[in-house]
């Protein structure tokens, strides 16, 4: 099928006298450099009709915009582009914008040429939880990975955010044929409703089942599961989430868990598969590929051919998860071009890290944490029994001062990408949030505390240290205020979302423990 995108691409790149043999080869043939997964899909038959990635180009010839940032400083806006044709997001330019304060993703642009981009998800029938209904908007910063070495940034989706397209153009509606694809953070997911990528209601209603075909990432078993504990590949056709024929329980549906996770779903007439794999390495499985499922109204499929990216077709805003690319087909992929879409993801070579960016403390490590506003230099995160502030701590200080100042590393409790602080003389006890307030309380197991108490290090806001972004308030920050400690915004209602020296305060130095 001919491509207006691709065609370009080939002029452009015949006009060099590059040799351009290897693009026209079959689906599943090694692709030539500057092949982006939307070329693949086009040499397929089956042409992306959205193309969503705030990471990089998904066309070898694209350089237009991928996404817009807005910052909270003075609201102004900046549109990322690819440092280079088909090349990797600007991420620098990201940086330099929002340096000093915070950012948020405005927009998310389709690079399909069809104008399919995502916004702030508008209320629904879920309704949502941000002013006059609509979805919250994901945090700029909050997912720092690298892409071919070079730094990105992916789109974070707390509990609460979401993104949408209802008026869209190309996309799938009723029994047609349609493919799609998203690779997600394979440690960062929920049992919410509900983290999906795909085809939905274009009301922003619950308009019955077979009303929407989306991938679903995460671990919830209301209406559906796989194997393990999750989380699992499945597809949300609404009231309903599928991993096979059957309802319920699906025993070929497995765990899939990797860093970074390519994720498949794909349907046609009484037909669907889901495939999933590493997009770090290895090659894609199939894990369904059969008949519609065995329930009223699935087959004939009622798609209505809106787009949604980390909420349900209704606007359910429970969910949590991370997107880095992902696209939307119009016809029934081959396994084969898919297979080949695998071998573009894993050689663009997605890795943890942010490209020389800086990490967060070493998890396993005992650190304390201190303070870098010019007044409280010496202070830092303490507690006294479930009490959490910042005090005064010296080499002269006693040893239940110190050891109360003094901080275990884990592994985030409710997102492998972050972390968690264990108090060192108080096992099995975290520093969580309540009421945007810190306190020390014992871990209960839920997964209400396990969210509270994760907290994502980014650079720090001011330049020094660490700033940790709550994981389940993605524009909330730790920061100390009047000496006691909150998450906090970048301006607010509430006093200590001052954006009086704001970068200062959640500027945290993780130093050697008081308490080793």
């Amino acid at each position: 099928m001919d491509h207006p995108r691709l065609r370009r691409a080939l002029l452009a790149v015949a006009a060099t006298g590059v040799l351009v043999a290897g693009l026209f080869a079959g689906p599943g043939s090694a692709q030539a450099a500057g092949t982006g997964p939307c070329d693949i899909y086009a040499s397929g038959g089956t042409p992306c009709v959205a193309a969503h990635s705030t990471t990089r180009a998904l066309y070898g010839a694209y350089a237009g915009n991928l996404y817009q940032v807005r910052r909270a400083r003075d609201n102004a806006t900046l549109n990322i582009t690819p440092l280079s044709a088909g090349g990797v997001a600007n991420a620098a330019a990201q940086d330099t914008f929002c340096s000093g304060t915070s950012c948020v993703i405005t927009i998310i642009y389709d690079q399909s040429g069809r104008g399919n981009n995502l916004t702030q998800a508008p209320p629904g029938g879920f309704n949502g939880p941000a002013a006059g209904g609509y979805d919250n908007l994901a945090n700029a910063t909050a997912a720092p990975i690298s892409v071919g070495g070079h730094k990105a940034y992916g789109v974070f989706v707390a509990p609460g955010t979401g993104y949408r397209n209802n008026n869209t153009n190309g996309i799938a509606t009723g029994d047609a044929a349609e493919g799609m694809y998203a690779i997600f953070d394979g440690t960062h997911y929920n049992g919410g409703c509900c983290f999906d990528y795909g085809n939905a209601e274009r009301n922003s209603r619950d308009n019955g089942n077979g009303t929407m075909e989306a991938i679903y990432f995460g671990n919830i078993k209301v209406w559906g599961y796989g194997t393990g504990n999750g989380p699992w590949i499945m597809a949300d056709l609404e009231n309903g989430l599928f991993s096979g024929v059957n309802a319920g329980y699906n025993s070929n549906d497995p765990t899939i868990n990797n860093r970074f996770v390519t994720a498949i779903i794909k349907g046609q007439p009484n037909h669907w598969a889901i495939r999933g794999g590493n997009a770090q390495s290895g090659s894609l499985s199939t894990f369904y590929n059969g008949a519609r499922p065995n329930v009223s109204g699935y087959n004939p499929m009622k798609k209505e051919g809106a787009i949604i990216l980390g909420i349900g077709g209704d606007n359910s805003v429970g969910a949590a998860g991370t997107f880095y690319e992902g696209v939307m087909t119009s016809g029934y992929p081959s396994d084969a071009t898919e297979n080949s879409v695998q071998s573009n993801i894993t050689a663009a070579a997605y890795a943890t890290g942010s490209g020389g960016g800086t990490t967060g403390p070493t998890v396993g490590s005992t650190i304390s944490l201190r303070a870098t506003t010019a007044c409280c230099t010496t202070r830092y995160i303490s507690h006294s029994g479930a009490t959490v502030s910042t005090q005064v701590v010296s080499s002269s200080s006693s040893s239940a001062a110190k050891s109360q100042a003094s901080w275990i590393v884990r592994s985030g409790l409710a997102n492998g990408s972050c972390v968690s602080f264990e108090s060192k003389d108080t096992a099995g006890s975290y520093l969580r949030h309540q009421n945007y307030q810190l306190y020390l309380h014992a871990n209960d197991g839920s997964s209400l505390f396990a969210n509270d108490a994760t907290f994502c290090p980014q650079a720090g806001m001011n330049g020094q240290g660490n700033s940790y972004m709550s994981n389940n308030y993605s524009t909330r920050y730790l920061r100390h205020y009047n000496n006691n400690v909150y998450i906090a915004s970048n301006g607010g209602s509430n006093a200590f979302d001052s954006s009086t020296s704001w970068t200062d305060d959640v500027s945290w130095v993780a130093t050697a423990p008081w308490t080793p």
